[in-house]
């Protein structure tokens, strides 16, 4: 992401700005950052995992959004693109024009190698401090690899790790199931060595 010249702007010029630009901007603290395009492989990955998710959604309280979704965390004042948002229920949007969500309940990023410190880092902290957020998940994009941090009842967020094409991941919050070989469907990468398979308690 590249930080556009101007010094400082406000949220409302930010959101004007945002509504009339052919590319997508994050915004933080003053500053608006462009998104850089996703690559072939990165928007297979969402496709495959919005049509998986999508089919177990349809008929249910849940609607699952593609990454042209805005959303805000309230607390920190970040405005993002997440590649897959997830609400169940009323969605709350910023203003009438529906277009900035702020009550999440999952979000899915798809890493790549420009954003995934950022993804894994800062991004993924303020995604901790959205209050209606239950799940977020990594997938990867050099193996078949997903994690998955799913909020307990204590605050705690537990990661678990799945690897393989054979394997899969239960989402609780949404009741769906997501197979890894749906979300790698037609996705070509060399083998890797299999990651460890674990669930770690994160504070």
């Amino acid at each position: 992401m590249t930080a556009q010249p101007k010094p400082y702007w406000t949220e409302q010029e930010y959101i004007a700005f945002e509504r009339t630009s052919m590319i997508k901007h994050e915004y933080f603290d003053g500053h608006i950052y462009a998104m850089t395009g996703a690559s072939r492989r990165h928007n297979l990955i969402a496709g495959n995992t919005l049509a998986a998710l999508h089919s177990q959604l349809r008929k249910g309280p849940c609607q699952i959004f593609p990454s042209d979704m805005r959303v805000k965390i309230q607390k920190t004042g970040l405005y993002t693109y997440p590649d897959l948002v997830i609400i169940c229920g009323e969605a709350q949007f910023t203003d009438d024009a529906l277009d900035t969500l702020h009550n999440p309940l999952v979000l899915i990023e798809i890493l790549s190698p420009s954003t995934e410190r950022y993804d894994r880092g800062m991004k993924a902290q303020q995604y901790r401090m959205i209050e209606s957020l239950r799940d977020y998940m990594l997938i990867a994009q050099d193996a078949y690899h997903i994690e998955h941090y799913a909020r307990q009842d204590t605050g705690q967020w537990l990661l678990q790790e799945v690897t393989g094409l054979e394997t899969h991941l239960t989402i609780t919050s949404i009741a769906s199931t997501l197979l890894l070989e749906d979300v790698y469907e037609k996705v070509d990468m060399m083998p890797e060595h299999p990651r460890i398979s674990r669930d770690i308690a994160l504070e």
